[in-house]
């Protein structure tokens, strides 16, 4: 897909069930160590499609609208994809994998996978640990909120609470 080999691109990849204010801030902050990030939301082919990733993926692609110019080449892109990640950054056209982690327990998990993509598939990982503000949410914490009531307008992009 990548065609100029001077654009450094990264693959954020996650399920995004939601995507939060966090996710949206490693986005942000993922565009200054790279020229453009995709933002790839996973599913299991085995599990069949979810029903609600084709939303999912508007939102998504609605919350980092602002982060285009209009004039210029999409900087952030949203697709959806099933299978290994590294593999679909590989075809996406990514240099790295973008990780964002809120704590130790994150930073373990995130290390092994990191040490099997570059092993096994040789594509490195640049992680970017969240912002202490946003160190706290996660989206199946904001799923058990909503499951139970509670407001989680302040832990969502504007957009995604629409």
């Amino acid at each position: 897909m990548q065609t100029d080999p001077h654009i450094k691109t990264a693959l954020f990849a996650g399920s995004f069930n939601p995507f939060t204010i966090g996710h949206l801030r490693i986005v942000e902050r993922g565009l200054e160590v790279a020229d453009r990030v995709i933002v790839a939301v996973g599913y299991n082919i085995n599990k069949g499609k979810p029903a609600d990733i084709d939303g999912r993926l508007n939102q998504i692609k609605e919350t980092v609208r602002p982060l285009n110019k209009p004039s210029e080449p999409k900087r952030v892109e949203v697709m959806s994809y099933t299978g290994l990640t590294a593999e679909f950054a590989r075809k996406a056209g990514a240099d790295f994998l973008l990780r964002g982690i809120r704590s130790s327990l994150d930073f373990e998990y995130e290390r092994n996978l990191a040490d099997v993509n570059l092993k096994v598939l040789g594509i490195d990982t640049v992680i970017l640990f969240s912002e202490p503000e946003y160190g706290f949410i996660s989206s199946s914490v904001v799923r058990e909120l909503e499951a139970n009531g509670f407001k989680t307008s302040s832990l969502l992009p504007k957009i995604t609470e629409e």
